[in-house]
C-alpha cells in the first residue's frame, strides 16, 4: 500500500485533530527516519523533544525490553523497584526533594495546579475556592479543559467552554506584569521558561532572576514547565540553569520517556509535595514500572553522554548558520541549544509552505501558528547530520521557486 492510500485509510478512521505532512514512517534509527516507500528523512522535530536522544537508542531498546520481561504494570496501589531509583536520579539531577510522577506533559501541569492550590490554601492560608494562578499569554502547557481555560489561544479553547476560573493571565517575558498581577489570594506563577509552541520565544537576560526574586518577595509559588524545554533541550540540564535559579516546582515530561514511553514528573521540595496525601490524586499507569525504567536509563544517558553540552555547542553552531541566512522571507530567528524557531513574513510565504518544500528534500520539520518554522534535532545528532538538514534549508530559501 502506497503513502496516498494509506493517508486516506487512516481519514477514514482517525479524528481529524491533526494536519500531518504528507509522509508514512514506519521505521526509524538515531537521527534518520524511513518512510513505508523506503524513503530516508533527518528528523529535525524530535516529537517536541521527545525524541531527544534519537530513535530506537539501543541502551533504551535494551532497558525497556528487559523491563518489560519483568514486570509492566501493577498500579501505585503496591510498592516496585523501579519507582525509587528512577526518583532519586531525578532528584540528584535537579536539586529538588521529591517527584510525583505521572504519565503526560498536560498531566504534570494539572497535578501541579492541584499542589500549588492545596499549598495556598493549607499553608498560605487562603481563603478556601479564592486561590489565583498567574499564568502567561501565548502559553502551551496542554489542552485539557483546565489548561485551554488559560490559554490565550482561540484555536484550543473555541467550543469548549465553560472554562475553569482561577487564572490571571499576563504578557510572557514581563516582570513588572507579574508583579501588579499578584494579589493575596495568589498561589503561583505558572510559566514555560522558553516558550515552545507559540516559536521558541526566549525572554529577555535577567527575566528568571526578577520572577524569581518577586515569587520570593510575595510568598508565590514559581512552577516552570519544563515540559519542552527541559532535560538538555536548551544547552542546560534545565532552562532555569541558564540563570542560576530554582523554581519551587519543576514539571518533566517528554525526553523523560525516552521516546520509549510517556512519562511526566512533578519535582518540588518535601514541604510541598508532602502536602498530596492519600486519595488526593493518582494515575493507574503514573510511576510505572516499565516507564521508570527507561526514564532513569535516559537519566544516565543524558548525564554519560553530557548530551546538554553537546546541546548548547551544535546548537550556537546552528543558530549562527540560521541567522547568516539572508532572505527576504526571514523575520526573525530565535532560539537557544538545539531549538530553534524561524519566523517568516505571512504575507510573503507560510510556514506549512517551508515544511512541504524541507520534505521534498528529505527534511522533516512542523510550523507553528502557520508562521514559524521548528527546529529540535535529536540531541544525539551530529555536526554532519545537523548541516545536512541546514543545508537543505538554506537551499529552500535560496530559491526563486519560494518567493
Amino acid at each position: 500500500m502506497g503513502t496516498k492510500n494509506f493517508i486516506q485509510r487512516e481519514a477514514l478512521v482517525c479524528a481529524p485533530n491533526y494536519t500531518p505532512l504528507p509522509v508514512v514512517l514506519s521505521q526509524g534509527k538515531g537521527a534518520w527516519l524511513w518512510d513505508i516507500e523506503g524513503r530516508k528523512y533527518l528528523d529535525m522535530m524530535s516529537a517536541y523533544s521527545a525524541m531527544s536522544f534519537g530513535h530506537c537508542h539501543p541502551r533504551l531498546v535494551k532497558a525497556l525490553t528487559q523491563q518489560a520481561q519483568k514486570v509492566t504494570l501493577t498500579s501505585r496501589a503496591f510498592y516496585t523497584d523501579q519507582l525509587a531509583p528512577f526518583l532519586e536520579r531525578a532528584c540528584a539531577l535537579s536539586g529538588f526533594d521529591m517527584g510525583l510522577p505521572m504519565n503526560t506533559g498536560a498531566e504534570a501541569v494539572e497535578t501541579a495546579l492541584k499542589i500549588a492550590r492545596r499549598w495556598g490554601y493549607e499553608v498560605k492560608g487562603i481563603p478556601e475556592d479564592k486561590a489565583e494562578i498567574i499564568v502567561a499569554a501565548n502559553n502551551f502547557h496542554g489542552r485539557t479543559t483546565t489548561i485551554i481555560s488559560f490559554s490565550t489561544e482561540a484555536l484550543y479553547r473555541k467550543d469548549f467552554g465553560p472554562f475553569t476560573p482561577g487564572f490571571k493571565i499576563i504578557p510572557f517575558g514581563d516582570a513588572e506584569a507579574l508583579e501588579k498581577a499578584i494579589t493575596p489570594h495568589t498561589c503561583a506563577f505558572l510559566v514555560e521558561p522558553v516558550q515552545g509552541e507559540a516559536g521558541i520565544i526566549v525572554p529577555s537576560e535577567g527575566w528568571l532572576q526578577d520572577i524569581r526574586r518577586i515569587c520570593t518577595k510575595h510568598n508565590i509559588l514559581l512552577i516552570l514547565d519544563e515540559v519542552q524545554s527541559g532535560l538538555g533541550r536548551t544547552g542546560k540540564m534545565f532552562a532555569f540553569q541558564h540563570e542560576n535559579i530554582m523554581p519551587d516546582m519543576l514539571l518533566l515530561g517528554k525526553g523523560l520517556g525516552g521516546g520509549m514511553m510517556p512519562i511526566s514528573l512533578v519535582l518540588s521540595r518535601r514541604d510541598i509535595l508532602s502536602l498530596m496525601t492519600p486519595g488526593s490524586h493518582g494515575s493507574t499507569f503514573g510511576g510505572n514500572p516499565l516507564a521508570c525504567a527507561v526514564a532513569y536509563e535516559a537519566l544516565c544517558l543524558l548525564e554519560e553522554e553530557r548530551l546538554d553540552q553537546h546541546s548548547a555547542e551544535l546548537g550556537s553552531y546552528m543558530l549562527e548558520r540560521l541567522r547568516c541566512i539572508h532572505s527576504p522571507l526571514i523575520k526573525e530567528v530565535r532560539g537557544k541549544g538545539l531549538w530553534a524557531g524561524v519566523e517568516f513574513y505571512p504575507e510573503r510565504v507560510s510556514a506549512r509552505e517551508i515544511c512541504e518544500k524541507l520534505l521534498l528534500k528529505s527534511v522533516l520539520s512542523k510550523e507553528t501558528h502557520g508562521t514559524v518554522v521548528r527546529f529540535a534535532p535529536p540531541l544525539i545528532i551530529t555536526k554532519e547530520e545537523l548541516d545536512f538538514g541546514l543545508d537543505a534549508f538554506e537551499g529552500i530559501l535560496s530559491g526563486p521557486h519560494v518567493l
